[in-house]
C-alpha cells in the first residue's frame, strides 16, 4: 500500500520560515512529478510548486523567490522550504505524487499526503 506521509508545518510569525517534508512509502517502481498544493479556508486547492524527477521545478507566482521545492529520489521524499512567510500563505498544505506501481502501465496522480496546517500570524 502506497502512503504519502507529511511532516513539518505549524505556526510561524510573518517573515519566518518553515520546512515541509513528504515521504512516499510502499511498493512503487517510479515517481515522476512530486508537488505541493495548498487550500485556504473557502478557497480551492491550488498548486504551490512541482518538481520532476530530473529536477526541473515550477512555482506559483505568489511564492516565487520565497519557496523552494526539492526532492531526494533515493528517499522518495519531497521538501518545501518556505521563507519570508506571509499571512496569505496560511493554508493546509498537501503533497502529491505521480506514481508508477509494479505491473502498472501509467503514472497515477491521485496519491496525496494527509495535509499539514501552516499558519502565519503574529
Amino acid at each position: 500500500q502506497v502512503q504519502l506521509v507529511q511532516s513539518g508545518g505549524g505556526l510561524v510569525q510573518p517573515g519566518g520560515s518553515l520546512r515541509l517534508s513528504c515521504a512516499v512509502s510502499g511498493s512503487i517502481l517510479s515517481i515522476n512529478v512530486m508537488a505541493w498544493y495548498r487550500q485556504a479556508p473557502g478557497k480551492q486547492r491550488e498548486l504551490v510548486a512541482a518538481i520532476i524527477s530530473a529536477g526541473s521545478t515550477n512555482y506559483a507566482n505568489s511564492v516565487k523567490g520565497r519557496f523552494t521545492i526539492s526532492r531526494d529520489n533515493a528517499k522518495n521524499t519531497v521538501y518545501l522550504q518556505m521563507n519570508s512567510l506571509k499571512p496569505e500563505d496560511t493554508a493546509v498544505y498537501y503533497c502529491n505524487a505521480n506514481i508508477l506501481l509494479p505491473g502498472g502501465s501509467y503514472y497515477r496522480d491521485d496519491y496525496w499526503g494527509q495535509g499539514t496546517q501552516v499558519t502565519v500570524s503574529s
